[in-house]
């Protein structure tokens, strides 16, 4: 289901029954689309979630835990000012719509008591939170500033007077009298999902699908099939997390046209939307904090292929090399048919049978000084190959480490990013901002930890710093290290000298799941004790070399990754 008017409508009423009435604590904007404030009502904290993202706009109680920026931005620096401390008075769903309207009482600088609403708009793209003095009709600021050029209709920026979305001409299925409702049932053509979702307000497609498919069951009782339906939405809630195979859904109830295979029931809708959310929401905020390390990551990719390309042609140059050494040998050797101010010379190869070498030569110079040419041009590119040979070498292990570092960012959770920053700053990759330098070093996070199925403890690094304490300090030197073969991945610790076979699969399906390949089948992983292990002189974090290892193939899904968590 999508977060549609309904789903809103029930959303609201659970923040009347908990929020309303409580202090306006804490203000937080941990993402860029994301606002988190912090209630205090019947004793205890609440944290309500309001997010103006494009995909996964929606208002919710949440308890996933999240990481503020060093700085502040604007927007919640503003709301700071006016709503800190303040009372929420109520929470109103607009019609049928997803607009809903927080009234707060604040006192402001005077003194005076004056009403401020914030108006969350869920509309896809356009979604939106705004501040507003409610006396004037101002907006103070909002999320996202929206100028002339960007919409005609309306303008949101601070000082501009708030005018509220476009309404379409639709019945409000919530208040609809049963007249009107009966005579527009009766006089459909077919009651199917596109009758619906054109004719009433705010329904998404899978809860007018779901109304079409009772409808058509019961063709005789339109009027009361349609009454139950909403009567059991708001009366017997029944927040439900349902799986048919191949996706997620959220429904307020468990819908019969779900086709659900397993569905799992919470006691709120703001837990039924965590878990929903958690991997989708949590990814894209991922993305959001890591944007700016992806793109100088593959800047530096892109800048080191081209390195390793103009170097792999400068090592096909040194191929000639040889030549000019036997050359100059030729000369040397038959020095006396070489003749004085010429230009080129055909002398026997007595390394393949006497065929004639052609030799060009400088007639400036004596047939001596071009041998001692010929050999100053070999050792100057035996000098440059071993040189080209060793950039090489050194360009192919820092795609290798970049490579590492934007696969732990695909796999990496909000709190792994600023680590990873924190490494790639060590390694010179990036600058440490000028206001950061006096901030606390990052906290080492700790590895993940599973348990196989047969009760064996499972560690797996999430990061390349993570990787080097859990094998070369956490690990004993018995345990068993695991990793997928040749390919950018995270460090497994198995925490025994001998496994079962059972959790060697356990911990190598780990190994290729928290790896580069981990939506590819019959994934590599290396393994081997922990003893054999041992990391090169000055080479990258998370890099190290081992001997002496087997090999396991393994599918990694998501559900038996899952299935391991502690």
């Amino acid at each position: 289901m999508s977060f549609d008017g309904l789903f809103t409508h029930l959303m609201v009423d659970e923040l009347n029954e908990t929020i309303v009435n409580g202090r306006l604590s804490k203000i937080h904007q941990p993402y860029d689309h994301e606002l988190m404030l912090i209630f205090r009502n019947h004793g205890k904290n609440m944290t309500l979630l309001l997010s103006a993202h494009p995909s996964f706009a929606r208002i919710q109680l949440t308890e996933i835990s999240y990481k503020n920026p060093q700085t502040p931005p604007n927007f919640c620096m503003t709301m700071r000012k006016y709503l800190e401390g303040s009372i929420l008075e109520a929470v109103e769903q607009i019609e049928n719509d997803r607009v809903i309207h927080f009234t707060f009482s604040s006192r402001n600088e005077l003194g005076d008591l004056e009403n401020l609403l914030l108006v969350v708009e869920l509309m896809g793209r356009h979604s939106n939170l705004l501040l507003i003095n409610q006396s004037t009709g101002k907006i103070l600021d909002a999320i996202k500033h929206v100028g002339s050029t960007q919409n005609s209709y309306r303008l949101i920026l601070p000082g501009s007077t708030y005018r509220e979305p476009p309404k379409q001409d639709q019945i409000n299925p919530l208040t609809v009298s049963s007249t009107l409702l009966h005579e527009k049932l009766a006089t459909a053509d077919e009651i199917n999902t596109g009758f619906i979702q054109s004719t009433f307000q705010g329904l998404g497609r899978d809860t007018a699908t779901e109304l079409a498919l009772r409808i058509q069951k019961n063709p005789k009782e339109k009027l009361t099939t349609w009454t139950s339906f909403f009567e059991e939405c708001l009366t017997k809630t029944n927040p439900s997390l349902v799986n048919d195979g191949n996706k997620e859904n959220f429904t307020p109830i468990v819908f019969e046209s779900s086709k659900a295979q397993e569905i799992q029931s919470f006691d709120s809708l703001g837990e039924l939307l965590d878990a929903f959310y958690i991997g989708k929401a949590e990814k894209d905020r991922v993305k959001q904090q890591a944007n700016e390390l992806l793109k100088k990551l593959a800047a530096d990719n892109n800048k080191l292929k081209k390195k390793k390309k103009n170097l792999e042609k400068d090592l096909r140059e040194t191929d000639k090399a040889d030549e000019y050494r036997l050359k100059g040998e030729l000369l040397t050797t038959y020095l006396h048919e070489v003749p004085k101010n010429g230009t080129k010379v055909s002398l026997h190869n007595y390394y393949t049978d006497n065929q004639l070498v052609d030799i060009t030569l400088d007639p400036s110079l004596s047939p001596n000084q071009n041998a001692q040419k010929y050999f100053h041009k070999y050792q100057k590119l035996k000098t440059a190959m071993i040189e080209v040979q060793k950039q090489l070498e050194i360009a192919d292990f820092e795609l290798l480490y970049l490579e590492s570092v934007m696969a732990q960012l695909d796999i990496a959770q909000p709190s792994d990013v600023e680590v990873i920053r924190e490494e790639l700053i060590q390694q010179n990759y990036i600058k440490e901002k000028r206001q950061n330098k006096k901030k606390k070093q990052q906290k080492m996070s700790k590895p993940e930890e599973f348990i196989s199925r047969d009760g064996t403890t499972i560690l797996v690094g999430k990061n390349n710093l993570q990787n080097d304490q859990l094998t070369l300090k956490t690990a004993s030197k018995n345990d068993i290290w695991l990793h997928a073969k040749d390919i950018p991945g995270s460090h497994v610790i198995i925490k025994a000298s001998d496994p079962s076979e059972e959790t060697l699969f356990d911990a190598a399906v780990l190994a290729a799941y928290f790896s580069k390949y981990r939506l590819s089948s019959q994934v590599p992983v290396d393994y081997v004790a922990v003893k054999h292990i041992r990391k090169p002189n000055g080479a990258k974090p998370g890099y190290v070399i081992y001997e002496g290892q087997k090999t396991l193939y393994v599918t990694p899904t998501e559900e038996h990754v899952t299935s391991l968590k502690k």
